[in-house]
């Protein structure tokens, strides 16, 4: 049996967290919203939303704003703590269609180890520049995780297993902005951990924020890919090392 909330990170979206936030409501899900250190209105907005409907919400406060890598984590940590079983991350801006998430909930229900992944199907309101960008991220991931395996690495709607999860995050280093959803795929892969990914609709953001920050964000996926390119070489060399044992203790 799982028992599984949202988990949102929020960082100055309060004009699209409200919509977003009644489009959940339905599902009798509770939710984790996490504030990364947001400027007062958004701040004050989260405050009055999880004060009015506290039912279902739960705010984790971040003092100071450390990407939404950090967001989440946070979040995801604070669910396991509550006693959740599965966090499904939702992006604040109201870009992931609701309609998706009951097969999110069927996958977790059904493979409850995997982590559900969704890849995206876009509509014409993609940015042309972020469409190519993250297919170069994708070349990379391919080439790190040495595998085609993982279709898109920075959609954000997903459905995490809190627990395995969460030991990830404690043993292993991951990046804390926009770096983090495609590492912790790759190093998922790496664990050989069950992954279950679904189309998605997605549609870019309904109130126009981003912060995606080009050169900063760039460089931090730039230094991501680096290190688990190494990585990678490093897992190449102790898979050879093993192998040649075995080849010679069976000889």
């Amino acid at each position: 049996m799982t028992n599984p909330c949202f988990v949102i990170p929020v960082y100055n979206h309060e004009g699209a967290i409200g919509s977003t936030l009644e489009s959940l409501r339905g599902f009798g899900l509770p939710c984790v919203l996490v504030d990364d250190g947001s400027d007062t209105p958004c701040r004050e907005t989260l405050q009055q939303l999880a004060g009015s409907q506290a039912d279902w919400l739960h705010l984790v406060v971040r003092e100071t704003n450390g990407g939404k890598g950090a967001a989440v984590k946070s979040g995801l940590r604070e669910a396991l703590k509550l006693g959740y079983s599965h966090g499904i991350q939702v992006d604040a801006d109201g870009q992931h269609n609701p309609d998706d998430i009951p097969q999110f909930l069927q996958q977790s229900a059904a493979n409850p180890a995997a982590l559900i992944c969704g890849y995206p199907v876009y509509d014409e309101s993609v940015p042309l520049g972020r469409f190519i960008a993250r297919y170069l991220t994708h070349v990379w991931v391919w080439i790190n995780s040495l595998s085609l395996e993982i279709r898109d690495s920075m959609c954000g709607l997903r459905s995490y297993p809190l627990r395995q999860t969460v030991a990830l995050l404690d043993e292993e280093f991951t990046g804390d902005r926009m770096d983090f959803d495609p590492e912790i795929l790759v190093r998922w892969h790496w664990r050989r951990y069950g992954l279950v990914q679904l189309p998605v609709k997605v549609r870019y953001p309904v109130d126009g924020v981003s912060h995606f920050r080009g050169f900063e964000d760039n460089m931090l996926i730039s230094a991501m890919h680096t290190r688990l390119f190494f990585g990678m070489l490093a897992r190449l060399l102790r898979i050879h090392a093993f192998r040649k044992n075995t080849s010679q203790v069976s000889s």
